[in-house]
């Protein structure tokens, strides 16, 4: 089987979010179940050709080499790659965005019969390639090269969705009789997410549940419509985790590594933490650790609107991330306030991310909504028990600890509001001063398996579903 998987930013070369993340993982284990997968993302200004030994292929290609035989095709176009970011700058996003990955879809169709390369399936990934279906359906229909090549569309977070002005669609190359309510047009916006969902013969999304939720009009951001009329070819595939990069018992960015039953080791991580974030060093009062963006998808609204009641409570808390300003300062306040309570650090560290995964005994993920979501991932897998909202990802792999069956791995409230936080981290908090409980939580949470393994076997069952529909 071949898989051509096309994403704007894979990892190791390029990232600003976790669809990098994804595409730079999910080709080794699919490699390893005998899929034979390429590559395909734009040759950015920020990607070292010499770091990453690409070698020149033609005018417009460069190659690079990842596992055994991944191949990797970089589109190089200086008109639009060559920048300092990605999507945007200080400033906002590129103007001409529609044009560049307009332009990528175009070159990475035309590159498939110039490599000999006729894909099984096209594995394309949110907005940024979200025009290939649309492009193999209507331009390419006629080419015989890519017939019986299926195409599969995974939305990583639907409310990012391409929207461009009715103006600039003429540069699609596109007939207006696609600018329609059933192809790209989106209250009379060009909208590329819309047009792939359309076009493809296949959509998949992050988790189980949020594929569910995406189909109803309070998380479908508009295109719940569609996508309930494209139900049966709906599916939801959760996001593996890199266990290479995250294993406590290898890990070199923490303060000492462990492993299960060796809890002393843990708790020497929490106190070294405590003391390196000016907290009281005590391994017995309960740490709370939050990585990620300080924005209201992330429940920085419930949050904020509980610190008071929070803060009172016999815990500590550890918080990492930027995102908006309101909750910088809120958080700023509080930690100038109570600096033995909260410690807060607004930037992007990943060595201080891995020291809170390890030392913490809580992680707190209260999203409103989550497509996938690693961070309870790796807190599992770093025996720090995660507390979230029943949402997306979430509630497709934390189950609630219930004592009377002795079954769970973490700490689950649905009802999204502050009441309903604070009551969830007092329970949390109750269970941690039951030490048999949490040794239990702690043992579990560790034997859970997010690699990507069985996530890689789900998505080949779908490439061989994946054939291209009338």
């Amino acid at each position: 089987m071949k898989v051509l998987l096309c994403s704007s930013e894979i990892v190791p070369f390029a990232k600003t979010g976790g669809l990098a993340d994804v595409a730079g993982a999910l080709p080794f284990a699919l490699e390893n179940i005998g899929i034979e997968v390429i590559l395909a993302m734009p040759k950015y200004k920020s990607i070292d050709e010499a770091k990453f030994g690409l070698k020149k292929l033609n005018k417009d290609i460069y190659t690079a080499k990842i596992g055994k035989g991944i191949t990797v095709y970089f589109i190089d176009n200086k008109k639009y790659f060559d920048r300092d970011g990605l999507y945007g700058d200080k400033d906002g996003d590129y103007p001409d965005n529609l044009e560049r990955f307009a332009y990528f879809s175009h070159r990475v169709l035309d590159l498939l019969p110039q490599i000999d390369f006729k894909a099984d399936c096209l594995h394309c990934n949110d907005w940024q390639s979200a025009l290939i279906p649309v492009y193999l359906k209507t331009i390419y229909k006629e080419k015989s090269f890519y017939k019986n090549m299926g195409t599969m569309l995974t939305v990583h977070n639907l409310a990012y969705q391409g929207l461009f002005s009715k103006s600039e669609f003429p540069k699609l190359g596109l007939d207006w009789n696609v600018f329609t309510m059933d192809g790209l047009e989106f209250y009379d916006k060009v909208n590329f997410l819309k047009g792939g969902i359309a076009f493809c013969d296949i959509v998949t999304t992050v988790s189980r549940a949020y594929a569910q939720e995406i189909q109803t009009k309070e998380f479908g951001c508009g295109l719940e419509g569609l996508l309930n009329k494209r139900r049966d070819v709906l599916y939801g595939v959760i996001n593996g985790l890199d266990c290479g990069a995250w294993d406590p018992s290898e890990d070199k960015l923490i303060f000492k590594p462990y492993s299960s039953g060796n809890w002393e080791d843990k708790y020497f991580n929490k106190t070294a933490l405590q003391k390196e974030c000016g907290l009281q060093v005590d391994p017995n009062i309960p740490l709370l650790g939050f990585v990620g963006r300080l924005a209201e998808q992330k429940g920085l609204d419930i949050f904020a609107a509980a610190i008071d009641e929070i803060t009172k409570l016999n815990l500590q808390l550890v918080f990492l991330g930027t995102g908006d300003m309101k909750y910088h300062l809120l958080l700023q306040g509080v930690a100038k306030k109570l600096p033995c309570t909260l410690s807060l650090s607004l930037k992007f560290d990943n060595s201080l991310a891995h020291k809170i995964y390890a030392a913490s005994d809580i992680f707190l993920m209260p999203s409103r909504y989550e497509p996938c979501g690693l961070g309870q991932m790796i807190s599992l897998k770093y025996a720090t028990i995660p507390l979230v909202f029943k949402t997306g990802g979430l509630a497709d792999t934390i189950e609630d600890y219930d004592p009377l069956t002795d079954k769970g791995n973490g700490f689950v409230f649905d009802c999204y509001s502050k009441s309903a936080l604070v009551k969830e981290i007092k329970t949390a908090l109750y269970f941690y001063q039951q030490k048999n409980i949490w040794n239990k939580l702690m043992d579990r949470a560790v034997k859970y398996n997010f690699s990507w393994d069985e996530s890689a076997k789900k998505y080949r069952d779908l490439y061989k579903k994946c054939k291209p529909s009338a």
